[in-house]
């Protein structure tokens, strides 16, 4: 993390600089911090959510999953690359055909943690 700005340090006067040291010592690098915004920023489009779901539950191939979602294959295909440039999703080719997975057991994490939250009373 920065060194709080000498502005800052002029209107507000540290009350627990152990503690803020402390998480100053286990804050993760800046580049590791924007990695992973980036990564929920994933997260924030409903047409990829569908296909994670779909992906949690089976590998598909982009025929079924633009037929699953009502969409075009070039709309999914577009989706698709974003989600594997996240490393959210892998896949294999079989003939003309290409099939999504899960990249692996922590994306399914992430998202069974994400409808835990949003379901909480």
């Amino acid at each position: 993390m920065s060194e709080p700005n000498e502005e800052l340090n002029q209107c507000c006067n540290v009350i627990h600089l152990d503690i803020v040291n402390r998480i100053k010592e286990k804050t993760p690098p800046e580049e590791s911090l924007y990695d992973l915004a980036e990564l929920f920023k994933v997260f924030g489009d409903s047409t990829r959510i569908k296909i994670l779901w779909a992906l949690a539950e089976m590998e598909l191939c982009v025929c079924d999953i633009a037929f699953l979602l009502n969409m075009t294959q070039s709309a999914i295909s577009h989706q698709l690359r974003i989600l594997k440039q996240a490393r959210l999703v892998n896949y294999r080719k079989d003939g003309k055909n290409v099939y999504y997975s899960l990249d692996d057991e922590h994306v399914k994490q992430i998202f069974n943690l994400g409808l835990i939250h949003i379901n909480e009373p």
